[in-house]
């Protein structure tokens, strides 16, 4: 059995194709089971933000396991099977341990050290606790990863500075308006996400939030913690006339907002330029708007790019992370090999007994003239034999467990005596 981690990425995967193989949080259930039932997978844990889409599982055979995600991530986002395999990787083992926890601590997204992620990752354990397609391998993966990523964040000034995606979203408005201080923006969405722009504008200086949502109740709860405007989502042309920043992060599964609508909401503005950031995966927008007269639309790529131009002044603390999710890695393979030495230690304690206890018993008849003193210490003798033959192998296995050393160890264990 082999963990895997099997995905793609906003690195590996243009922002079209990802947002296809998106999944929602309303498919998760169905996407859980089927994976769940797949013949190489038995633990299932999906991980699916904006910037990834990530399966975690606990694998019969590691190349069974790679073309039984690939396969249903195709049927799921409707393309050919090696329409995705271009653009997924793989780990399996150690390095998949490596990949979650570099996932949980931030050092994988869009927006390094981003504190978003640690929510998603504990969440998408959740989901698959409450599915029942998670077990004690990928539970305890999990919840390591958690203590990952909250003492990265401890540790290093790694989640400092822009360290989200709603965070970069505001800063790539304000930069591309040339300040939010004293401007209205408008906001399309209501869950997480959008909690966190609407702090950013908060601290940016936003003199107006409005927040449209097709609930109009989580519009206007999300409103409350700005003290701003709620509206529902058919009076965005009317809220949209006099903002001067556009920002959406639904959880549509298609386009909220087509090119011909956003050119109406454009005319109505007259010559007043309008700045739409669209961090939805998939997006909220048709990418067409962004080629209309005084529209400039933004999105995830754009965001990306952004961030790279600043990620010089953060070298001390990747490196600093790094070398907690190296330590962790470690700690977490010697925990787990320690939990898998010992039923194997037992089991060759166990044979050894079984053989000494038959040839005590063979040999018995043949030594009638020992009284029961005498049976004793032939006990006692041959108990003290196995425990010393068997004591210093059994230190070395436990000494080495976590390491390559004790891996060896341990296979070679089982071939021997055929535990």
């Amino acid at each position: 059995m082999s963990i895997v981690a099997i995905g793609c990425n906003h690195r590996s995967t243009p922002l079209a194709k990802l947002e296809q193989m998106t999944v929602a949080a309303d498919d998760l259930p169905k996407v859980l089971g089927g994976l769940s039932q797949a013949d190489n997978l038995s633990e299932v844990v999906v991980l699916s933000t904006c910037n990834r889409v990530e399966v975690y599982a606990y694998a019969e055979r590691f190349h069974g396991g790679y073309q039984d995600v690939r396969e249903f991530l195709a049927r799921h986002a409707g393309l050919a099977p090696e329409d995705v395999a271009d653009h997924l990787y793989a780990y399996h083992d150690a390095d998949a341990v490596r990949h979650l926890f570099s996932v949980a601590a931030g050092l994988d997204s869009a927006v390094v050290g981003e504190h978003e992620i640690l929510g998603q990752v504990r969440d998408a354990w959740d989901r698959s606790v409450s599915e029942r397609t998670v077990g004690s391998a990928l539970g305890a993966l999990f919840r390591h990863a958690v203590e990952v990523g909250k003492r990265a964040r401890s540790e290093t000034s790694i989640g400092r500075g822009i360290a989200s995606v709603s965070q970069a979203a505001v800063a790539l408005a304000d930069d591309r308006i040339g300040g939010i201080t004293g401007r209205s923006v408008l906001v399309v969405g209501a869950g997480e996400m959008a909690e966190g722009t609407v702090k950013s504008l908060l601290r940016a200086g936003a003199c107006e939030i409005i927040v449209a949502n097709r609930t109009r109740e989580r519009a206007e709860q999300l409103a409350a913690l700005c003290d701003g405007k709620a509206v529902g989502i058919e009076q965005l042309p009317d809220a949209l006339s006099r903002a001067a920043v556009l920002v959406t992060s639904t959880g549509a599964t298609e386009l909220i907002l087509a090119a011909t609508d956003v050119a109406t909401m454009a005319a109505r503005r007259g010559e007043l330029p309008l700045v739409i950031v669209d961090i939805a995966v998939p997006r909220d927008v048709d990418p067409a708007a962004g080629r209309l007269k005084g529209v400039t639309l933004l999105n995830m790529d754009d965001i990306g790019e952004f961030i790279d131009g600043g990620l010089e002044s953060r070298d001390r603390e990747v490196a600093d992370v790094v070398e907690i999710v190296d330590a962790e890695v470690q700690r977490y393979r010697s925990i787990t090999s320690a939990r898998e030495v010992a039923p194997l230690i037992s089991a060759l304690r166990q044979q050894a007994e079984e053989i000494r206890l038959a040839e005590l018993e063979r040999i018995s008849a043949k030594l009638p003239e020992l009284d029961a003193d005498q049976r004793a210490a032939v006990e006692a003798l041959t108990r003290r034999i196995v425990n010393k033959m068997l004591h210093g192998p059994s230190t070395r296995l436990k000494e080495a467990a976590g390491r390559a050393r004790g891996d060896r160890l341990a296979e070679s264990l089982r071939d021997l005596y055929d535990l």
